[in-house]
């Protein structure tokens, strides 16, 4: 049987005394307990009487407090002896992991509209990068770029909106015998010749021969060019040695059409592959003349010319004008009608061969009444404006409108025919004499 601690008699005040203490200290262990367990869980700090917090519960003095609490606890007092029971050791919590917070992804809210101003923005962008890329690119000239502007440089075409004209030798790139490498350099050299070879004012200095023998001369050549069937630049070059040596030397009256045949027989070996032959123009003229005659005269007229035949006619820059006009096949004729129109006049050697050229795209342009007179095209390929031609192209229309009822008849019947569009048989662009610039109605 297990002994029993003797306790002596106390009084009965200091038993109640002591009682009195014992539940005390029962009542505060549990106290101190609690507060310690709150300390270990950093639910709360250690305060003062005032309320202050104190120093802040680490996780090692937590642990400390509450293994001093749980001994104090342990200790039961029986018989008035103190019994310590072994403190049990206290696991340490498990260390809380770090939680991560992820911030929550900021949402945007686009209306149509602004997501149409960011696209137009982006857009933007792209083409603000391409152009300075572009610009910052180095840009090689070719031979043909180069070329192409001195010779407009040297026409006075460098200022002309270039964006507003159409490149009429784009489609002759490929084309070896358009030779468009050299085509701008080519007409800039006929520019500048056309005033060296053009023929003077030689009327005054023909005792035998007026204004209306030369319109019978050159109205019979044009009808020998036609039986002969030769090349439009034939023609031309003919008409053009006439009047050269006509400005150089008298002539006598009987001896102009021995000129004429002469002309012209120098014209075909230089531009015809198969020219006529001598015996050919004896038979055309009747036989007025003999070979010898002629070959003579052939002779006289290279040596009074210096052998100087490379002459810019106006054929040359009406090919030149007519394609720049993207014609059809009326207006390709009314062209060449109103060219060799200004064949027979006299009064039309006054005028540049290129001016003759333009002003008779001009002003068939107006007699079919097309929508634009004088386009941007042809300013800058002509180098003309509508303003310059003014007087040349009323020379042309006053021609137009007296071809039906002259006695030369050769150029309006060769432009009355089908084969030709008949061109000849449109009513003249009379209002251009009214000093009314535009399209006819």
């Amino acid at each position: 049987m297990a002994s029993r601690t003797l306790i002596p008699h106390q009084a009965a005040g200091d038993a109640m005394a002591d009682n009195v203490d014992i539940k005390q200290k029962n009542v505060a262990a549990p106290g101190r307990n609690r507060k310690a367990l709150n300390d270990i869980g950093n639910l709360a700090t250690t305060r003062d009487v005032e309320g202050k917090p104190l120093r802040p519960v680490t996780r090692s003095f937590g642990a400390k407090l509450l293994a001093n609490a749980q001994t104090k606890d342990n200790k039961d007092k029986v018989g008035g002896a103190r019994v310590t029971k072994k403190a049990v050791p206290v696991p340490k919590p498990p260390a809380k992991k770090a939680v991560t917070v992820k911030p929550e992804p900021e949402i945007i809210v686009i209306s149509p509209d602004t997501e149409e101003v960011k696209q137009k923005a982006e857009v933007k962008a792209v083409q603000n990068e391409k152009s300075i890329a572009k610009k910052k690119k180095k840009k090689v000239s070719t031979m043909s770029a180069v070329l192409t502007a001195r010779s407009k440089a040297a026409c006075g075409l460098s200022n002309k909106p270039k964006e507003l004209a159409v490149d009429i030798d784009a489609s002759d790139v490929n084309n070896e015998l358009a030779v468009v490498e050299y085509i701008e350099d080519l007409y800039k050299f006929y520019k500048q010749a056309e005033n060296e070879c053009r023929p003077q004012d030689y009327m005054a200095s023909q005792p035998e021969i007026n204004e209306k023998m030369r319109a019978i001369l050159v109205d019979w050549l044009i009808e020998v060019h036609e039986k002969f069937d030769l090349m439009p630049e034939t023609l031309y070059l003919t008409i053009n040695l006439v009047d050269r040596f006509l400005s150089l030397k008298a002539v006598p009256r009987r001896e102009l059409q021995l000129l004429g045949i002469g002309c012209m027989l120098i014209a075909c070996k230089y531009e015809e592959i198969w020219a006529p032959e001598v015996n050919d123009f004896v038979t055309i003229s009747e036989s007025a003349y003999s070979n010898e005659q002629i070959l003579k005269m052939e002779k006289t007229i290279l040596g009074k010319l210096e052998w100087y035949l490379t002459v810019p006619t106006p054929y040359v820059f009406l090919t030149r004008y007519i394609k720049a006009s993207i014609p059809d096949n009326e207006l390709e004729n009314m062209v060449y009608f109103l060219a060799e129109l200004a064949l027979m006049n006299y009064g039309s050697i006054s005028y540049s061969s290129s001016m003759i050229a333009a002003s008779a795209v001009y002003v068939a342009r107006l007699t079919l009444h097309k929508v634009l007179a004088w386009t941007e095209t042809l300013r800058l390929y002509t180098g003309f404006s509508e303003s310059e031609l003014k007087e040349c192209a009323k020379t042309l229309v006053n021609l137009h409108s007296r071809a039906q009822g002259q006695k030369l008849q050769n150029v309006y019947k060769k432009y009355s025919k089908a084969e030709n569009f008949a061109v000849a048989l449109c009513s003249p662009a009379t209002c251009l004499l009214e000093n009314i610039i535009s399209f006819c109605h």
